[in-house]
């Protein structure tokens, strides 16, 4: 098979570190972005031919279209792009600080749809591509403390839903992958907190301390299993539209998205009624 090039922000841990670092070993080709090369510099060393270690903040939406051009034009084809950058933000809604729900959607939802606006113009002039998005199962299902976050991801999957109907006629496929807990450091390492208030105490809202203590037990999911399964989505045709990964994730989508269609079906009669009369 031709080897492929890949295009991964956010490779200095968890699922873009895992992704790089199994792709490396298979002998593809790794344009990977950091806001810290010494993070991935036993993989510098290691694959100096194959892996291109990029810094990159993606809050910087010119710096991600000059990357992105840059890229192509180096390689002259990209053949899957991983939009992985993102992290965790807890707290319930009236903690968070002005500059924090800026900076989260920033990253996670402007950065996103920017990367993915960048390369769109190249994967046409090429006849193709795949465009991997990761989101969690927090973008079909809601938890309190985690509002910010959410926000992001059900954005996010809005987005990519629709761009994906429009780019499909260009041989481009994308796929939103759909994660749950898993033992990388967006819990532990990357997870940002807002200042607690004392009036949250004992709230729902601040739920998410548990599980962020790690004496509480670790999340169930293998970030290099997982790693495996979104490298092999890059195959399947058609291009799955979501992907979730992790049986207690799915478990809980499946129960709310039930609850969701169960509560639409019984306005049937209140969705009428808005409508003009028959022949009206």
């Amino acid at each position: 098979m031709r080897t492929r090039t890949w295009l991964i922000t956010g490779v200095s841990s968890g699922f873009g570190y895992e992704m790089t670092r199994l792709l490396l070993e298979k002998g593809e080709k790794v344009i990977g972005t950091v806001r810290n090369r010494d993070k991935v510099s036993g993989l510098i060393e290691q694959y100096p031919d194959t892996f291109m270690c990029e810094l990159l903040d993606v809050t910087d939406v010119p710096a991600i279209r000059k990357l992105v051009d840059r890229s192509f034009e180096q390689f002259g084809r990209i053949d899957v792009i991983v939009s992985n950058a993102g992290y965790g933000l807890f707290g319930a809604a009236e903690e968070l600080s002005d500059e924090q729900v800026d900076h989260i959607i920033a990253t996670n939802l402007t950065g996103s749809i920017q990367l993915i606006r960048s390369v769109l113009p190249h994967l046409r002039t090429q006849g193709g591509g795949r465009i991997i998005q990761l989101s969690t199962y927090g973008g079909q299902v809601a938890f309190p403390g985690n509002s910010m976050y959410h926000a992001t991801k059900f954005g996010i999957e809005g987005f990519c839903e629709s761009v994906a109907q429009e780019v499909a006629p260009f041989n481009i496929g994308i796929t939103l992958v759909e994660p749950g807990g898993a033992r990388t450091e967006f819990r532990c390492g990357s997870a940002k907190v807002a200042k607690l208030m004392p009036e949250y105490e004992g709230n729902p809202a601040h739920g998410f301390l548990k599980m962020l203590d790690a004496s509480n037990g670790l999340a169930p999911g293998d970030p290099v299993r997982m790693a495996e399964r979104i490298i092999e989505s890059a195959d399947m045709e058609p291009a799955p539209m979501r992907m979730v990964l992790g049986s207690q994730a799915l478990a809980v989508t499946l129960t709310a998205l039930k609850a969701r269609v169960a509560d639409f079906e019984k306005q049937t009669e209140l969705a009428a009624s808005t409508d003009f009369p028959p022949g009206e």
